[in-house]
C-alpha cells in the first residue's frame, strides 16, 4: 500500500524543489525523488517543530568530524536531513548533538544547508560558510567538503605541532622568571645587608639588584598587576582592527616569529583561495575571503587592496605586485596560474610548498627559541653573580 511522502530536494543548479511522491516506504520515496533527477534533502510525512541550539562547546575537531560525515552522506546519496539525525543520535557530546539536530531540522523545514549552518557561525566560521554557500550554488558540495576537511585537519595538526614545540621553551622561560625573581627578592638583599654591616662599599650593580629585590618584596602585587594588565590590554587591542594590525606588525618584526607566521599565513591564504575558486566564488571575493582566513591582519589588509584593484580592472599579476607580505614564489605561481587558467591548481602548489616550510618551522620552533633562552639565562646568571661577588672581592681585600 502506497503513501504520500513530502520531499525537499535540490536540482543540478542547486535550486530548491518541493513536492510529494507516493511510495510504499521512505526508501521507495527516496528512490522516486532521485528518479526525478533531484538530490533529496528531506523525505518524510511532515515537519517537526524546531528547537533552539547554540554553538558553545563545539570545537574545531567536532566541526572536522561533522565535515567528514557530511561528505560521506553525500557519497552515499543519503538525504542530508535524515543523515544528520542519525549523526546526532550517535553523538555523545551534548552541544554537538544539539547543533547537528538543529541543522537537520532547519534543512528539513526548507532552509538551505548554508542557511542552516549560518545559525552556528561561531562554530563554523565565515570562511566555512561562504565556501559552502558557493558550493551549493555551483553544485560542488562534495569537493568543497573535502577541501574544508583538509584545511581543518591542517589547522589542527599545525596548532598541535606549535603547542608541542613551545612547551619546553615556555617551561624554561617560566622557571627563569621565577628563579630570577626569587634570587632578587630573597637572596640578593641578604647579601647586601651583610656587606653593609662590614662596611663594604656596594658597587652600582649590587645596589641596583638590591633596590629591585626590595621593590619586588614590597610591591609584588603591583608587578603582578602590570603583567596581567599588559596581557589584558594586548587582548583588548587584538579585538580591534587597528590594534590587531599593530600587534601583527610587531610580531612580524620579531626575527624568530616572522618566518613561522608568514609561512602559516601564506599556506592558509593559498589553500582557501584555491578552495574558494574551485567552489565557484569569483576572484575578488575569493581574495578577500582567503585574506581573512589567513588569520594575519597584515595579509588581510593587502588582500583587500588587491581585491579592490582587481575590481577596478587590474589583472591579478598587477594586484600581486603591490603585496609586500606574499613571497616571490607565491606571486610567480599565482601569476602563472592566472595566465594558464589554472589558478586553483597553482594555489595548491603554493599551499603545499609553504605548508612544508610551516611544518618544518613549527616542528623546530623550540630548537630556534632555545639559543635565545640560553643567552637570556646566561645573562641573568652573570648579572646576579657579579652583583654578589663584586662586593665579596672588596670585602676580602679589606680583611687582608
Amino acid at each position: 500500500m502506497s503513501a504520500a511522502f513530502e520531499y525537499t530536494a535540490t536540482d543540478g543548479s542547486g535550486k530548491r524543489r518541493r513536492g510529494s511522491v507516493r511510495a510504499a516506504d521512505q526508501a521507495g520515496a527516496i528512490r522516486a525523488v532521485r528518479a526525478l533527477g533531484l538530490t533529496p534533502v528531506r523525505v518524510g510525512h511532515g515537519r517537526e517543530r524546531l528547537v533552539a541550539s547554540g554553538a558553545r562547546g563545539v570545537s574545531r575537531r567536532d566541526v572536522l568530524q561533522l565535515t567528514h560525515e557530511l561528505g560521506t552522506l553525500l557519497d552515499a546519496a543519503v538525504p542530508i536531513g535524515e543523515g544528520l539525525r542519525a549523526i546526532a543520535e550517535q553523538e555523545t557530546g551534548r552541544s554537538v548533538r544539539s547543533m547537528v539536530l538543529r541543522i537537520a531540522q532547519r534543512i528539513e523545514s526548507g532552509s538551505t544547508v548554508t542557511e542552516a549552518l549560518r545559525e552556528h557561525e561561531r562554530a563554523f566560521g565565515p570562511v566555512y560558510l561562504e565556501t559552502i554557500a558557493a558550493a551549493e550554488r555551483s553544485g560542488t558540495m562534495r569537493s568543497a567538503l573535502g577541501h574544508l576537511a583538509e584545511d581543518l585537519e591542517w589547522q589542527l595538526e599545525t596548532g598541535q605541532r606549535i603547542h608541542q614545540s613551545l612547551m619546553y621553551p615556555a617551561a624554561v622561560a617560566t622557571a627563569l622568571v621565577g628563579g630570577t625573581s626569587f634570587l632578587l627578592a630573597f637572596v640578593a638583599p641578604k647579601f647586601t645587608a651583610m656587606f653593609a654591616e662590614r662596611g663594604v662599599e656596594l658597587p652600582a650593580l649590587t645596589r641596583g639588584l638590591d633596590a629591585v629585590g626590595r621593590s619586588l618584596q614590597a610591591h609584588w602585587w603591583l608587578y603582578l598587576g602590570v603583567v596581567i594588565g599588559a596581557a589584558l590590554a594586548a587582548r583588548a587591542a587584538w579585538a580591534t582592527p587597528a590594534g590587531r594590525l599593530a600587534l601583527d606588525a610587531a610580531l612580524h618584526r620579531t626575527p624568530l616569529l616572522r618566518r613561522v607566521l608568514q609561512s602559516l599565513g601564506v599556506t592558509r591564504f593559498a589553500r582557501v583561495l584555491g578552495m574558494s575558486l574551485s567552489a565557484g566564488i569569483d576572484l575578488m571575493d575569493a581574495l578577500e575571503q582567503a585574506g581573512r582566513a589567513s588569520g594575519r591582519p597584515l595579509l588581510v589588509r593587502e588582500t583587500a587592496e588587491m581585491a579592490r584593484r582587481v575590481r577596478a580592472g587590474s589583472s591579478l599579476r598587477e594586484a600581486l605586485a603591490t603585496s609586500r607580505y606574499l613571497p616571490i614564489f607565491a606571486k610567480r605561481m599565482l601569476t602563472a596560474g592566472e595566465e594558464t587558467a589554472e589558478l586553483p591548481r597553482m594555489c595548491e602548489v603554493v599551499a603545499r610548498r609553504h605548508e612544508r616550510e610551516a611544518e618544518h618551522l613549527s616542528k623546530n620552533l623550540g630548537t630556534l627559541v632555545e639559543p635565545v633562552l640560553i643567552a637570556a639565562l646566561t645573562a641573568v646568571v652573570l648579572v646576579v653573580a657579579l652583583g654578589i661577588f663584586l662586593p665579596m672581592w672588596d670585602m676580602a681585600a679589606l680583611m687582608r
